[in-house]
């Protein structure tokens, strides 16, 4: 039988694509925002794909703000452009 391979939605796109090809983003139990390069932290996790479109439509539609309920600085968007970049 093989193995099932997890899947996420990017909060962009809409598109679902598997797990590692997205970039993680986690909103800790302390109510910290940032971004998850292991996938492994704890709390609430939301995912784009590694594309700047995807990234600006999240932006524009406020999606990372509504997933974690919170408002997300404009640090965090200026830090997931650049991991964007870096993984291109």
């Amino acid at each position: 039988m093989a193995k099932r391979i997890p899947t996420r939605q990017c909060m962009g796109c809409r598109a679902t694509k598997e797990k590692r090809e997205l970039v993680r983003v986690v909103r800790s139990p302390e109510g910290e925002v940032s971004i998850d390069p292991t996938g492994r932290k704890p709390g609430r996790g939301a995912y784009i794909c590694p594309d700047p479109a995807c990234l600006k439509k999240a932006i524009k539609s406020k999606a990372l703000s509504r997933a974690f309920g919170i408002d997300i600085p404009d640090s965090l968007y200026e830090s997931l452009a650049q991991q964007i970049e870096v993984e291109k």
